[in-house]
């Protein structure tokens, strides 16, 4: 296997591990925020508007962590600084 393949296949080996490592942490935390979330809600119905407000605040910040693992998968398949050098050397 030549120098670009090798690169290619640690490339997409490592964009899926980052998107399946990455999305597993903000998926628990979503779930346990909405479970405590609910609960909350459960317990005081009168601060169901605050609730769910800061609720839907911390759910957009740990969906962020996954759009950035996103982001760094496509870099490592579509944008890879790696292939250039080895192209560059080849």
């Amino acid at each position: 296997m030549d120098s670009l393949g090798l690169i290619a296949m640690i490339s997409v080996i490592t964009a899926g591990l980052t998107m399946a490592i990455g999305s597993i942490a903000p998926a628990i935390g979503q779930g346990l925020a909405t479970q405590n979330a609910l609960s909350a809600i459960a317990q005081q119905p009168d601060e169901r508007n605050s609730i769910t407000r800061t609720l839907f605040v911390a759910l957009a910040m740990m969906e962020s962590i996954a759009i950035y693992c996103f982001v760094i998968s496509m870099i490592l398949i579509f944008a890879n600084p790696f292939w250039d050098f080895i192209i560059s050397q080849g």
